[in-house]
């Protein structure tokens, strides 16, 4: 039977479903707290006030990360308006790049059907499906990263002529020089730590001759040197905390109070590579073993994956999505592997995948459970259908699998990724009911009927990271700095940091018929009732309440 990845028709079929899937989804679900609202309207912010050097939250400097994601997103609200889809545009072409690379690198170093099934690898991999739908840096890193990681590939192979060796390693520079743009100076330090461990590792001492170093560099600072120099001109505060406080300090403490135990990131690495995991370990082995004469492809993608994976882990700050720049690397090896993957490894992959089913459909009941909030209990019903439906196609994919791996495994493995792709989409797309409550929007409708344009918003112990950008404005701090906190040293004005001085401001815009809106934690919504503060509530949910001063109505 021919051989699918030699289809034309069946593959660009595959992908068209794959593309129209991947990007209805980015317009599917609500913004949620925290990391969504906060680049959404970081963007927004730039868009409104014309400023695309100083980064800013709230209408406060916000130097915690470089600007590449916010620029991106402004372009994409400049072109297209404000929305969700538009919001999560960047992080979805990053994901997608990371897939488009992963399947030209794997067919140029190692033959088309490693290069179509490194796209179905990473196209299915639960963590890379949902990362690249969420709008967070850390998916515009793992693409800019893949991208320096694949122009490494492609520039050393050993069949590159001269001419292909400077132009991808030139990508390699600049992939580099984007992912320092997108989050910081590991986008640089993690490629260059991993090129002198493979180089320790496969004793591929003429790799560094071939880096076309100097062009590279420039092209390096070119693209990277400009923002950091106009940043740095209006904020002399800029460069001791972007390097010192959110590059040493965050590595090297527990600063950001994001520890974690050692072993932090292993069952997120399991869970996020399924459905793929029953062939990981394999994968991994068969890059160690990796002989070839001259450069050594699936060395160079192993020592990335470990590497990578081990900084994380002994970081003093960890985030689930620190990770994800390894699963091109991984996707890449375990499609090697599967040009000689036994048919029982296969179907080992779809009996996980049938457990996985089976475990999901069996909690269905216990995820109301999941709160005592009476509030919440809906919300986490309206999610169990949802998980049902792709618990359900888990067993019936998994059991497919098993069936098709000794009668036809082209066939085996497509199904084997679909079925982790669109299981994948149903979790995230159920999920929204709960995202709304996250997010506050049901609120939104009460406040702008409240609103006129020279109405303070006030945010009171707590910053809701999404209502800024549903309701194009910006709030007043009070009592809360959280990440904002060195932004706020340099320009206190823009917030209030006691309750006493919020309710002095309250009292006197009341007293003076202005009006005013503030949205409070439900325990210090009691402490201001109980003082006799005026307001009436406007809005109301467990996680917060909302009110206005004027008490008339």
């Amino acid at each position: 039977m021919r051989e699918l990845h030699t289809s034309k028709p069946f593959v660009w079929g595959l992908l068209l479903i794959f593309l129209a899937i991947w990007f209805y989804a980015l317009d599917a679900r609500t913004l949620v707290p925290t990391d969504e609202g906060r680049y959404a309207e970081m963007a927004r912010e730039m868009v409104a006030t014309g400023d695309w050097v100083t980064p800013r939250l709230n209408a406060i400097k916000y130097f915690e990360k470089p600007p590449l994601q916010n620029w991106m997103n402004a372009v994409t609200f400049e072109l297209f308006g404000l929305g969700e889809w538009q919001a999560r545009l960047w992080t979805g072409l990053c994901g997608l790049l990371g897939v488009f690379l992963a399947a030209y690198t794997g067919r140029r170093l190692f033959g088309p059907r490693v290069g179509f099934h490194a796209a179905l690898v990473l196209g299915s991999s639960m963590f890379w499906i949902a990362m690249g739908h969420i709008n967070t840096l850390d998916m515009g890193l793992a693409g800019m990263m893949a991208l320096a990681l694949c122009g490494l590939l492609l520039g050393q192979h050993n069949d590159a002529s001269k001419r292909e060796r400077r132009n991808w390693m030139l990508v390699c520079w600049a992939g580099m020089a984007l992912a320092v743009l997108s989050k910081g100076l590991i986008g640089v330090v993690l490629p260059g730590a991993v090129l002198v461990l493979y180089t320790l590792f496969s004793r591929d001492w003429a790799i560094w001759k071939r880096l076309h170093a100097l062009p590279g560099v420039l092209l390096f600072f070119a693209i990277t040197v400009p923002w950091f120099v106009l940043v740095s001109m209006k904020n002399p505060e800029f460069l001791r905390f972007f390097f010192i406080h959110e590059h040493f300090q965050r590595f090297t403490s527990k600063i950001h109070h994001r520890a974690g135990p050692w072993h932090y990131f292993i069952p997120i690495l399991l869970l996020g590579i399924v459905p793929w995991l029953g062939m990981l370990a394999q994968s991994l082995w068969h890059g160690a073993r990796d002989a070839a004469a001259g450069f050594q492809p699936k060395k160079l993608l192993l020592v990335w994956s470990v590497f990578i994976f081990l900084f994380f882990s002994i970081s003093g700050s960890k985030l689930p999505s620190y990770i994800l720049p390894i699963f091109p690397a991984l996707a890449l090896l375990i499609a090697c592997y599967l040009e000689r993957v036994p048919a029982r490894t296969v179907q080992l992959s779809g009996a996980l995948l049938v457990a996985g089913g089976i475990t999901g459909v069996a909690y269905m009941p216990y995820l109301p459970k999941l709160t005592d909030v009476a509030f919440e209990v809906p919300l986490y019903q309206a999610y169990v259908p949802w998980v049902g439906a792709a618990g359900a196609l888990a067993i019936a994919g998994g059991l497919a699998v098993i069936w098709l791996a000794r009668r036809q495994t082209s066939w085996a493995l497509v199904t084997l990724a679909a079925t982790g792709f669109l299981c994948t989409q149903l979790l995230m797309l159920g999920h929204d009911p709960l995202g709304r409550y996250a997010s506050g929007i049901d609120m939104v409708p009460a406040i702008e009927a409240e609103l006129t344009p020279d109405t303070p918003i006030y945010a009171v112990g707590r910053y809701n990271q999404t209502l800024p950008f549903y309701l194009r404005r910006t709030m007043i701090l009070v009592e809360h700095s959280d990440e904002m906190a060195f932004g706020l040293q340099q320009e206190p004005h823009l917030w209030l940091p006691t309750r006493d001085a919020f309710v002095a401001q309250w009292t006197a815009d009341h007293a003076q018929g202005k009006k005013a809106v503030a949205i409070l934690r439900p325990d210090i919504y009691t402490d201001l009732q109980q003082r006799g503060v005026p307001m009436r509530v406007i809005g109301q949910d467990p996680r917060r309440v909302v009110v206005t001063d004027d008490v008339a109505k």
